[in-house]
Order: C-alpha cells, then sequence, then structure tokens
C-alpha cells in the first residue's frame, strides 16, 4: 500500500501496483454481479447484467426478490460491502484482505440472513483458467487506497460519458460496469440489425444484435496491459483503422482492432476531461460517418456543456 493517499481527479492507477487488488475485485464484483444476473429480470443487451458507478462506489441497484428490493454497494470509501433491503433490514461487511473463497461464503451468508436465497453459477467469466469461487484462495489483495483510486477514475469517465451522451436521441445504454470484462462502457446503436458475428455463442449474439459504437474504460485488464480508454465499432465498417481521431496521442491498436487512448497519456494532459471527451466523439464520428448512420436523426443539435 502508498503511504500516500493520491485525491487527485484522475488519479495514478499503475498497473503493475494494483494488479492483485484488480484481480481480487474482480472476482469480488463477479460473485456480486452473478447474484443481479440471477434475480433481475432479462433487459435487451444484458442490461440486466452490469453494475453502475454510485457516489460512494458500484452498486447493484435495486433488485426485486419476491415482495421486497434489496441493492448490494461496494463503497470504496469507508471500504465496506453493503447489502440494504427495502424492508429496512441490511448488512455491512468490511472490505479487506480476503481470498474469494471467503467473501464468496460471507456474502451468501449474509444474504441468506436477510431471507434472500439465490444460487449462482460459481466459475468466473471472461477469465483465462477461471477458478469456482468456492475454491480460489489465490485471489486474496486489497489495498484501499487503490481500490479507492480506481473508484475515482471511474467516477471521472462516467461524468465524461454521460456528457457524451447527451448530445445522442438515438438507442443507447446506460453507463455502465461490466462485471465479466471488468470495464466501465457507454454504447450507441443504428437501430439497425447487426449481421450474425460467426462463431458468436448465446451472449455475444444478443450483446451485438445490433449494429453498435461502443467507448468504455479498462482500468489496467483487457488485454492491453494498463489502463486505457478504447472505442470500437461492430461492425466495423472498412476504412476504420486509418481514421485519424483526437487527441493525436490516441490511434488504432490492430490486434484489438479497436482505438486506443492510454490512461497515462490522460494523467499528463492539461484538459484530461476534454481529451477523453474529443476521444469517444471522434472516434464515434468516424465510425458513424463510415457506416452510413442516419445521425441526423439519432442526435440532437447544440453544443455539449
Amino acid at each position: 500500500m502508498s503511504s500516500q493517499l493520491d485525491r487527485t481527479a484522475w488519479p495514478p492507477l499503475p498497473w503493475n501496483e494494483w494488479k492483485d487488488t484488480a484481480d481480487t475485485l474482480h472476482m469480488w464484483t463477479q460473485i456480486v454481479g452473478k447474484v443481479r444476473l440471477a434475480l433481475h429480470p432479462f433487459r435487451n443487451h444484458w442490461w440486466n447484467v452490469p453494475l453502475y458507478v454510485s457516489a460512494r462506489g458500484l452498486t447493484t441497484q435495486a433488485i426485486p426478490y419476491q415482495s421486497m428490493m434489496f441493492d448490494v454497494e461496494f463503497d470504496f470509501i469507508a471500504h465496506q460491502l453493503v447489502i440494504r433491503t427495502s424492508e429496512g433490514r441490511g448488512t455491512t461487511r468490511p472490505l479487506r484482505p480476503q481470498s474469494v473463497a471467503a467473501f464468496y461464503a460471507e456474502f451468501m451468508a449474509d444474504l441468506k440472513s436477510l431471507g434472500i436465497e439465490v444460487e449462482i453459477y460459481e466459475k468466473p467469466v471472461e477469465v483465462p483458467d477461471p477458478i469456482p469461487f468456492p475454491e480460489d484462495f489465490q485471489h486474496a489483495s486489497y489495498d484501499p487506497e487503490y481500490a479507492n483510486r480506481f473508484w475515482r477514475v471511474l467516477l471521472r469517465a462516467h461524468a465524461v460519458f454521460s456528457r457524451f451522451e447527451a448530445s445522442f436521441i438515438g438507442k443507447a445504454s446506460p453507463v455502465h460496469f461490466f462485471w465479466g470484462s471488468f470495464d466501465l462502457a457507454v454504447t450507441r446503436f443504428s437501430g439497425r440489425p447487426a449481421p450474425p458475428r460467426e462463431g458468436a455463442d448465446r451472449i455475444t449474439r444478443e450483446a451485438y444484435s445490433h449494429e453498435v459504437i461502443s467507448a468504455g474504460f479498462w482500468p489496467g485488464n483487457g488485454g492491453f496491459g494498463s489502463a486505457a480508454f478504447y472505442c470500437y465499432a461492430a461492425p466495423e465498417p472498412a476504412g476504420l483503422s486509418s481514421q485519424k481521431i483526437l487527441p493525436a496521442v490516441a490511434g488504432y491498436d490492430p490486434n484489438l482492432k479497436e482505438f486506443i487512448l492510454k490512461y497515462d497519456d490522460v494523467l499528463h494532459s492539461s484538459t484530461p476531461d476534454d481529451d477523453v471527451l474529443k476521444f469517444v466523439q471522434s472516434t464515434y464520428r468516424a465510425a458513424a460517418t463510415l457506416g452510413k448512420w442516419d445521425t441526423q436523426s439519432l442526435e440532437q443539435e447544440g453544443p455539449i456543456k
């Protein structure tokens, strides 16, 4: 743990220093997210799955269960996992270094103590060599400073993505956090069905059933090896990879097939918010133009404030 807490708006988030905490949080958020997946009614494109940035951390928002509702929140200020029910009951447990197996046992016991009975698929998804939650004693790190930094980056990214969405009146996702891929994302839709993706499974078919342009933030995972903002189009229109986008330090990664803006470049900028906004705006504009989206009917006039 670092000796001094960093309170800047866009705090440093070096992957090599917080990777162990991130890997553990990834598993913990999957456990909580799978409860939301199991109990919340289905929404198109799996929008019943994600977590959401809150004023204190990440939350499930309200989940229906029998005659009540409940929510679960990772509080990265007080470093607690909080469960609240509409009946006025709840539990609070400290977020601390502990194994995924211990976290899973405690969390499921807390749900049961509140009368919430739920079964989830106990193997994590979207990770190599997944370890079932009850057997995972490998991931057991929690650095409160880096957990807090992670959340504050999500706060800033959420604010910028929300400004980005203000000018779009077509179908768009909420700004949400996918616990499977462990990234914050926002997605715009053209309104047209997309061609079937070769080899797609049930999840991918639903997620990409329609043309999308998606932007987001990885906190260091995602195959890039460091924190980064990204943007991609699915399906990708011809010529997209050669488009020049803003800011100039951003570019197309041919391996990921996505535009990338490194988080470290944002940190070193004198206008970080504007740089991130320019990145998502310019990549969207390039993809929408080449993809022949009907932007006149999908966007509203006026500057983003």
